[in-house]
């Protein structure tokens, strides 16, 4: 499904990362950790197509991620980014419903399938109520949830969520995580960054953890995200706590002072 090998990427200035190679197949998850700037948006924008290979390749299906146009990646690929401040009113339907501009012809108007993803999509996160609001009138939490939304009425195969959760309240959050789950089990492929190891724990197949743009880890979550490599990508004592027999929570430990 996607296919990155020896992915160099950045700014035509300079770069960012190097040496990421992996390989997500249908309905597998991968959540990407690391600290603040270890280049998470990066990759996400170059895997999209958003910005130029350094070096080493990106396939989707196959097919040279650089080679598709617009449309083509946007029926293979949704994106939500972190953070997205809308400049014209246009209303949640409306905004939800320019997910779909990759399955509506040139002049052509939204039909009824068109406008039945839109409101799965609105039911799927419980924001049904928000139809008619315009987007510029809503807070920044329900914005996101709006994108998630939008993506979600794209119906792509492949689905790239950077930092998902971070605007939103205990409620929404949850509400978003079970629809990554939702989506997984229905065959999707979720790739998504995270700074909660928790949630790349309950909610992810496997996990890369990037540092200084380069992979210190890529393995199943239970092999990955270890107590030692969690240590060493956010340089702070923690402690893997079991939930059950396969589940467990990462807690901040306070380091001891010294006398």
């Amino acid at each position: 499904m996607l296919t990155v090998r020896e992915l160099g990427y950045g700014f035509a200035s300079r770069s960012v990362g190097e040496g990421v190679t992996f390989t997500l197949a249908a309905g597998e998850t991968l959540a990407v950790l690391g600290g603040n700037g270890a280049g998470k948006t990066t990759l996400f924008r170059t895997v999209l197509g958003l910005l130029p290979v350094r070096s080493g390749t990106i396939d989707v299906d196959g097919v040279p991620i650089a080679s598709l146009s617009a449309a083509q990646r946007a029926m293979r690929v949704a994106y939500v980014p972190q953070q997205h401040v809308p400049a014209y009113a246009f209303s949640v339907t409306d905004a939800v419903l320019m997910g779909r501009a990759s399955h509506i012809g040139t002049f052509a108007r939204p039909g009824r399938q068109d406008r039945l993803a839109v409101a799965d999509a609105l039911a799927a996160l419980g924001i049904g109520a928000l139809a008619a609001r315009p987007v510029t009138e809503i807070s920044g939490g329900e914005r996101q949830l709006v994108m998630i939304a939008r993506a979600l009425a794209q119906q792509a195969s492949l689905l790239v969520l950077d930092e998902p959760t971070a605007s939103l309240d205990f409620g929404n959050r949850a509400r978003v995580l079970h629809e990554i789950d939702r989506l997984r089990a229905a065959g999707m492929t979720i790739m998504f960054s995270t700074h909660e190891p928790d949630h790349a724990l309950a909610h992810a197949d496997r996990a890369l953890l990037l540092a200084d743009g380069k992979p210190l880890a890529l393995d199943t979550v239970a092999k990955a995200l270890t107590a030692a490599n969690i240590e060493r990508l956010y340089r702070t004592a923690v402690r893997l706590i079991p939930l059950d027999g396969r589940r467990y929570t990462c807690v901040a430990m306070e380091r001891e002072r010294r006398a």
